[in-house]
């Protein structure tokens, strides 16, 4: 596949990576020569410095032959010229936008992308995006992570065993026999900085970063099984109130599934802005690394602070200071990858980089055969995959054993028609089966070709 890529921030580089990486043609374009430098010394990538937007740019990158263009500059505007001029002057098949801007994206505008207009095939919002997932982490408490697939039926949850964890040191395969009515597999296993797909006869560890397979209704049962019993936070602050900040609030409001809700904002006509908008949620107008504002937010008595400001540092300050006055549980948004390592060490809860919800949105809409979702992990290591059975694939008719996918691949949980079934070797796939599966990077490929139909077109 030929991949244009506008943009060569941290997004366009990480889907650069990506699809590099999967022996894709990808050609990057962005005006700044550090960045394009940057990229052209560590992937194997065709990388230009000009405008995105440019036709004579898109022509030099090959957008006549080009399967798909995403447009993920810093700018709105420049992102949708250049998904127009790849539609109207080189036909390019696919074109995905990042646009930040709500304006654009309001109901009311809904024709603007139309295939008459600006023609659009995928928009990805990144202040949206980052803001459920945040709601999914509060869905559950002990998780630094929650993915649904299937519409909801099946979650892949990442957790950090800790030393009250009952299943440390005891094999895999000892799972079902010890908890029987237990509809859970452990996907993958992150230690000492690798990441790998356990066998039935590994044990785990504490100190362990896994993620697990669970059906949805069994989420508090599994979650307590690997020594996380913490509760649902219904007092929440809020740090910044920007996009993201604003999105998380509107939506807890209106679940009232949290009953206590602040947040603070150092501007104050944007405190006043959200004050309008938000009617059951306190708007503090200050700054979250004064001692004295947290006070008033009554930090100590929260059970969640969720830290989204546009600053790093003032994330991570602020965290710190709420965890230091007896705020239970901190949710902290970085946009440096370097500050992720320190996460643990410095007492922070949770760290969410919002690149890595970005480009999993990006990539669910490129993959090749019938991929219905996916979800990127720990930079592109592997994938989470959710795949529709289709009746001239592969692997339709046969086992999960017949398939010889080992080491690389992990079958987590099928869902046929109404029931979720645990995946075994001698588990036969049927077509219209709904199937999540926990792929290597290198074996991605191989699953795309495999839930192909032989007549599947990209």
């Amino acid at each position: 596949m030929k991949v244009i890529v506008c943009g060569a921030g941290q997004v366009g580089f990480n889907i650069a990576k990506h699809l590099a990486g999967q022996n894709n043609d990808v050609t990057v374009i962005d005006t700044s020569r550090s960045l394009i430098r940057k990229l052209s010394e560590s992937l194997d990538v065709q990388a230009l410095v000009g405008n995105a937007s440019d036709p004579d740019m898109l022509d030099k990158a090959g957008a006549s032959d080009a399967d798909l263009l995403i447009a993920v500059t810093l700018s709105d505007e420049v992102n949708m010229v250049a998904c127009q001029v790849g539609h109207s002057l080189f036909s390019v098949p696919t074109k995905v936008a990042r646009i930040r801007n709500q304006a654009y994206l309001k109901s009311s505008w809904r024709d603007l992308f139309s295939r008459d207009n600006m023609p659009i095939d995928v928009i990805i919002s990144p202040e949206l995006e980052v803001a459920t997932a945040l709601r999914r982490r509060l869905e559950v408490p002990g998780a630094f992570n929650m993915v649904p697939f299937v519409d909801g039926k099946v979650r892949m949850i990442g957790l950090t065993l800790e030393d009250d964890c009952p299943v440390v040191d005891t094999p895999l395969r000892q799972l079902t026999e010890l908890f029987p009515n237990l509809h859970t597999i452990v996907a993958a296993v992150y230690r000492g900085g690798r990441l790998f797909v356990p066998r039935s006869d590994d044990q785990l560890q504490v100190g362990d970063t896994i993620y697990i397979a669970v059906e949805a209704g069994t989420t508090e049962r599994a979650m307590a099984v690997f020594g996380h019993e913490e509760k649902r936070a219904s007092r929440i602050v809020i740090v910044g109130g920007g996009n993201i900040g604003y999105f998380l609030a509107k939506h807890l409001e209106e679940s009232s599934k949290a009953t206590n809700i602040k947040i603070i904002e150092l501007n104050t006509s944007r405190a006043n802005w959200l004050a309008e908008r938000l009617k059951h949620v306190v708007v503090i107008n200050g700054d979250a690394l004064d001692r004295e504002i947290l006070s008033e937010a009554n930090i100590s008595e929260a059970d969640t602070l969720v830290s989204v400001a546009d600053d790093d540092e003032v994330n991570i300050l602020s965290s710190l200071l709420a965890k230091q006055q007896g705020c239970k549980r901190a949710i902290t948004l970085m946009n440096n990858p370097i500050y992720g390592s320190l996460v643990g060490s410095i007492g922070i809860d949770v760290a969410l980089d919002p690149r890595e919800t970005t480009v999993s949105s990006i990539l669910r809409h490129i993959r090749r055969g019938r991929i219905r979702d996916l979800y990127s992990l720990f930079e592109g290591q592997a994938e989470i995959i959710e795949a529709e059975i289709l009746e001239g694939s592969d692997v339709a008719g046969k086992t999960i054993g017949e398939l010889r996918l080992h080491g690389d691949v992990k079958f987590c949980m099928i869902v046929r028609e109404d029931e979720t079934i645990l995946p075994q070797a001698e588990t036969l796939l049927l077509s219209d089966d709904r199937v999540v599966i926990l792929a290597m990077s290198g074996a991605v490929k191989k699953i795309e070709n495999l839930f192909s139909a032989r007549a599947d077109i990209f």
